[in-house]
């Protein structure tokens, strides 16, 4: 009778409500780089990286790292679709709404972009570098949706942050 309900307990705990994405296959990019180290990110000029805080959890840490994979394979969906999940665990964190808000305009949901990066902006506290990172993105959106006048106001935003 033990036993049976170990086994039971194993099956269950083993089922999940929700299906689990699978990773991107690794694309050898060739670099010359030590075996089994990443190849380097190529340049994106209008990306900042913003790393998540110390204080974010190994769970938070190791989505953040999926999501990055997901990135660098161009599937912005399932980036966008794991910070999410992420933030479901870390709901405060300003860093991960700025990260979806980088895939969502990646996606060309420009206004969702927009409105995620404000999100950002007002959960960061005193992190000037990352209120003005959340403001250039805004500028990117509002470029994007042909608001000139509102791209050229985040951008001044941006600038005054970052002096």
């Amino acid at each position: 009778m033990k036993r049976l309900t170990l086994v039971l307990i194993t099956l269950l705990s083993a089922c999940s409500s929700a299906p689990q994405r699978p990773l991107p296959p690794v694309i050898d990019g060739g670099h010359a780089g030590a075996p089994g180290e990443p190849a380097p990110e190529p340049a994106a000029p209008d990306r900042v990286e913003v790393p998540p805080p110390a204080t974010s959890g190994g769970a938070v840490v190791a989505l953040l790292d999926r999501a990055d994979d997901y990135r660098r394979a161009g599937d912005s969906s399932n980036e966008a679709a794991t910070i999410e999940r992420a933030l479901r665990i870390e709901p405060g964190n300003a860093r991960l709404w700025h990260r979806l808000a980088e895939a969502r305009l990646a996606q060309g949901q420009l206004q969702q972009a927009e409105q995620l990066a404000l999100k950002s902006n007002s959960l960061s506290g005193n992190d000037t570098r990352l209120q003005a990172s959340n403001w250039r993105l805004v500028a990117r959106a509002r470029w994007s949706m042909d608001d000139s006048a509102g791209a050229r106001k985040a951008e001044q935003r941006a600038r005054q942050l970052e002096h």
